[in-house]
């Protein structure tokens, strides 16, 4: 018992806890966490300081950009001033005092070859120059014109400012050239007196262009000069598509001097950046793939992750092979062990790999098989002391009888009372024809009763005080009953009831059945017992056999319980007429309770 308490107790224990496949998973699981969160971190951290190291870098590469473009709109500046204080220019715009030909085609062609040796200083910022003398109505350009002097061309454009063309055209979407107009007047800026003199740089949009390609092939961005209200100026081998999308978002944001943002652009980041341009009112706008640049990271850390995911896999395939091999024997072992607990040593474990477990579900086998034949051996056994244990009892009974009639016989026969002997030889005949046939163990009640009238007889011989009553209702009369069940109860009553007293002599047997109970209560009207001698009586019966005690009533309490099993049961107590009562009470099995039904509705 101590050993399936101890088993009990394991039981709970793995029901209360988890099994061991969840805490290996557990475990696993919980040494990925940490693993993940430090590699999460570090990645975070060097995504964060390449994108900063990124960001800071095209920011300085695209200031310096913008500082190139404007040193050289500087430059072109500087020259502006510096040839409007040419003596040349000015003795162009002077009074025409001259009446020498030479003298004014060769102030020309001065003022022609210093505008294009300025020009030609370097390929990737080519420049245009004009000088318009308000006095002579005259302009010297270093490039080709269409129109000569035109005085409303001038006064549109005198705004001090660097302009996107000039004016003398509308189609906004045309690519233009940049045009800076310079006059050395006294006067309100942008004001013509009528004798100034006006310097026109301008530059092409091709430049910028020239600009935009060194940048581009030096870096890995998409640089474009931007003006909202006006076409783009965008590198020569730009991604159209990719332009008009940054157009589109610049066009809903407003731009600060330096500005820089993560945009995704047609589902992807990019690095859009921006500078002002200081003399243009322009913003340089270079835009970086960050998807591309740091696609490493992404990558590695992708592959991190599915290297994380496949020992995930293992870890948990391993966890599963070990729950196939030995958590799941052990349960198996563990549910065979219970059904044995239970009393099932039917149960046989079987296993189809060739290890540990299958030689130990054999010996499990092995040990449930053993048992089984043990418990039915021991079964066996039981079955067979307790039929010899049932015809012990009879045999005791049977001479307890034999002893009381022989005693009579030997008295009647002392007394000469023939007639006596006879009828109690002849009744004991009858009786020991009953007793003697040890084929059956059992007999109907109707036997009983019949025993029992045979008996009283007899007795009514040697006793004629003794009167006797016998009421059993039919359908109790075929129960089956253990041989000699109730005689042992009459010859008590007959012999301590009416036997010690000189006015007693009824004997009164009555018999009811009810809720799958027989009951049958033999009753005297003798001396009785006090409440004390019952109550000691009935602890007797449920005692071993002691000396004091009569065999024959402890004998048939023995009987019943075998028979009818421990529902069963004797009860003495005070009888009705005055005496002892023997109450005799024993569960009905079920065919006789079926044949009692069926008397009844038979009936």
């Amino acid at each position: 018992m101590y050993t399936w308490e101890r088993f009990s107790i394991f039981q709970k224990g793995i029901r209360s806890r988890f099994s061991l496949f969840a805490k290996i998973n557990l475990l696993i699981v919980i040494l990925f966490i940490p693993i993940l969160i430090m590699y999460t971190y570090s990645n975070n951290v060097t995504y964060d300081v390449v994108s900063k190291e990124l960001q800071v870098s095209n920011t300085k590469q695209l200031t310096f950009l913008s500082s190139q473009i404007d040193s050289r709109i500087n430059q072109m500046m500087d020259f502006s001033l510096i040839l409007s204080r040419d003596p040349n220019v000015r003795a162009f715009n002077g009074l025409n005092l001259w009446q020498d030909k030479y003298d004014q085609m060769q102030t020309r062609y001065i003022i022609q070859e210093k505008m294009t040796l300025q020009t030609g200083v370097t390929d990737l910022w080519p420049t245009r120059y004009a000088v318009y003398s308000q006095q002579n109505k005259e302009v010297i350009a270093n490039y080709t014109r269409d129109t000569g002097y035109d005085e409303a061309y001038l006064k549109k454009n005198m705004s001090g400012q660097w302009t996107y063309g000039d004016h003398s055209t509308n189609a906004k979407d045309a690519m233009q050239s940049f045009y800076w107009f310079y006059t050395d007047s006294l006067a309100q800026p942008g004001m013509l007196t009528g004798s100034n003199l006006v310097i026109e740089a301008s530059f092409s949009y091709e430049n910028i262009q020239n600009m935009l390609d060194t940048y581009k092939a030096g870096g890995q961005g998409d640089p474009i000069l931007y003006h909202k209200g006006n076409a783009p100026i965008l590198n020569r081998t730009a991604d159209k598509q990719l332009s008009g999308d940054l157009i589109r978002y610049l066009d809903t944001h407003s731009l600060e001097d330096t500005t820089q943002d993560v945009v995704e652009l047609g589902g992807k980041n990019y690095l859009v950046s921006t500078v002002k341009s200081t003399y243009l009112d322009w913003h340089l706008v270079d835009v970086v793939p960050l998807y591309q640049i740091l696609q490493p990271i992404s990558l590695s850390q992708n592959l991190f992750y599915v290297c994380m995911i496949l020992l995930l896999v293992v870890g948990i395939s391993a966890s599963i092979l070990l729950y196939r091999n030995v958590q799941y024997p052990i349960k198996k072992l563990i549910k065979g062990l219970r059904r044995v607990q239970q009393g099932d040593y039917s149960v046989r474990l079987h296993s189809n790999n060739q290890n540990e477990f299958s030689f130990l579900f054999h010996r499990f086998n092995d040990m449930s098989h053993q048992i089984q034949d043990l418990i039915e051996n021991v079964f066996q056994e039981k079955i067979r002391a307790r039929e010899a244990t049932l015809k012990q009892l009879q045999a005791q009974i049977n001479p307890h009888f034999l002893y009381n009639c022989l005693g009579y016989i030997i008295n009647m026969a002392q007394m000469k009372d023939e007639q006596a002997v006879v009828s109690m030889a002849h009744n004991l005949s009858a009786y020991y024809r009953y007793t003697t046939r040890m084929e059956r163990e059992t007999s109907s009640l109707q036997e009983e009763i019949q025993l029992l009238i045979n008996y009283l007889d007899i007795q009514k011989l040697r006793n004629g005080r003794i009167e006797y009553h016998i009421d059993i209702p039919e359908h109790m009369l075929t129960q089956s009953v253990p041989r000699l069940m109730l005689q042992p109860m009459v010859e008590n009553s007959v012999i301590h009831g009416i036997g010690k007293s000189y006015t007693s002599g009824e004997i009164r047997i009555t018999g009811e059945s009810a809720n799958g109970f027989g009951k049958i209560y033999i009753d005297d009207d003798g001396p009785g017992l006090t409440p004390e001698q019952y109550e000691a009586l009935n602890q007797e019966m449920l005692e071993p056999l002691q000396e004091e005690v009569g065999c024959g009533l402890w004998n048939t309490y023995q009987r019943m319980i075998h028979t009818f099993g421990n529902h069963s049961y004797l009860l003495f107590g005070p009888s009705p007429l005055g005496g002892f009562r023997t109450e005799i009470v024993w569960e009905i099995p079920g065919e006789d309770v079926d044949k009692e039904h069926g008397n009844d509705s038979g009936g």
